[in-house]
């Protein structure tokens, strides 16, 4: 159902504390292995949100047992079974790529057919990008012109050595998961740093993963154990709060439990060379099984005026869905800010570069467009109406904006918030800011 969300300027200080939802991309790895290993996986702080459910769901209709209690989740996984219809994964490009992944080799499935499908959104999202190495693998994938819906026939696999031709963390998995039914040892090569759940989460279900620089290599060592994990805090939604207080004037919030994997952290370090605060704390503690994921709490103060910057590329995979965030801050502040290296941005939920230039545009920022980034010169920016267009961090990254802008901004299409973090709304009403559904 559509919805709008009105948000009007900040008046007071944002304050108080919050706890970030669970880490999406922590929960849909620790769905799919859950569902892969034999006995019962207990989850704490699974993510309840549409993808990850979407995920949750598909794992249950190919045969794992799941209970939830909250934002508790026990899988009771095992042996798989063909589902008895197509595997929903909703707007979810992360759930259907590892789980084409998982299942392109899985034994128990051979010589079945799996149709993974998404909604319209997710049907436009390139799938190429894994389907040309699961095919080396031996892997039989169909797809619509390289996108979803994605036709699955498994089969015996071999590994391989495959270079990514970018740094990209679901293909990595994608790969690494097929692997573990694949003979031989599978390798994956990376031109530069991707987020590293995958490989920091299979030791934990029985599974050695060898890592060297910019190489991933795991040889399959038969089925995968049960285990207990504890998801942190998602630091792509724990960034919204992070914006919102450094740009409201007087804030100080506490934000807790908050995963500071380092190969996500980028946001952190735009955030602080645009006069933000230093934000790169230590490990705080670590969750779950030992070493699986760092985790901090902040307490955060408002500072008196960012700059704009130029990101540096190297930063770019490392922040990669904060971006539109990012461009958001850089509406805010004094100066340019000059984004590149940055065209994947181009086939996310949306095509964030042109959607977030478009929005930006209509609350009077100058802000132009590039073929991998952009460039936003802050300004003053003004009340309006905007639409999200199909994109959750589109919608939220605009609320944060408004919470700064010279009149109320409402925001169409922010619906999909749910895809990702239902309760950010609560949250930010829960620290002061004045936004409503409409």
């Amino acid at each position: 159902m559509s919805a709008s969300l009105a948000v009007q300027p900040a008046t007071r200080p944002l304050t108080g504390s919050v706890r970030p939802p669970g880490d999406k991309s922590i929960s849909h790895r620790a769905a799919i292995l859950g569902g892969l290993a034999d006995g019962q996986t207990e989850i704490e702080g699974f993510l309840e949100a549409e993808d990850t459910l979407a995920t949750l769901a598909a794992m249950q209709a190919l045969g794992a047992d799941v209970e939830r209690d909250r934002t508790r989740v026990r899988i009771r996984g095992g042996r798989l079974r063909a589902p008895a219809g197509a595997l929903d994964l909703g707007n979810s490009g992360t759930g259907i790529r590892l789980l084409a992944g998982a299942l392109c080799g899985h034994p128990d499935l051979i010589d079945e057919r799996l149709v993974l499908v998404g909604d319209a959104s997710l049907s436009r999202r390139p799938m190429q990008r894994i389907v040309t190495p699961l095919t080396a693998m031996g892997a039989r994938i169909e797809s619509s012109d390289g996108c979803p819906p994605l036709t699955v026939r498994p089969r015996a696999l071999t590994g391989i050595e495959y270079a990514c031709p970018v740094a990209s963390a679901q293909v990595k998995s994608a790969v690494l998961l097929a692997g573990l039914f694949a003979a031989g040892t599978t390798r994956v090569l990376e031109p530069g740093p991707s987020r590293d759940h995958t490989e920091r989460m299979l030791p934990a279900f029985g599974q050695p993963v060898r890592c060297e620089d910019r190489r991933v290599e795991l040889s399959a060592r038969g089925a995968l154990s049960a285990s207990s994990l504890a998801v942190p805090g998602d630091l792509s939604s724990a960034a919204f709060m992070m914006a919102a207080v450094v740009l409201v004037r007087g804030s100080r919030v506490r934000i807790d439990s908050v995963g500071i994997n380092p190969t996500r952290n980028g946001f952190l370090r735009i955030l602080e060379a645009m006069n933000g605060p230093a934000l790169n704390a230590e490990d705080a503690a670590s969750f779950g099984t030992p070493s699986v994921e760092p985790v901090a709490d902040f307490d955060l103060q408002s500072v008196e005026a960012l700059t704009g910057i130029d990101v540096p590329v190297e930063w770019v995979p490392l922040a990669i869905d904060e971006f539109p965030l990012v461009m958001a801050l850089a509406a805010a502040a004094r100066g340019e800010t000059s984004i590149s290296g940055a065209a994947e941005l181009r086939v996310k939920e949306s095509d964030r570069i042109a959607v977030m230039v478009r929005q930006l545009r209509r609350l009077g920022v100058d802000a132009e467009e590039r073929d991998d980034g952009a460039v936003i010169r802050g300004g003053p920016v003004r009340g309006g109406r905007v639409n999200a267009e199909g994109d959750h961090r589109i919608a939220m990254s605009l609320a944060v904006l408004a919470l700064v802008a010279d009149g109320p901004v409402i925001i169409d299409g922010a619906e999909w918030i749910r895809t990702s973090y239902p309760g950010f709304v609560d949250a930010m009403v829960g620290l002061g800011a004045r936004m409503a559904w409409q």
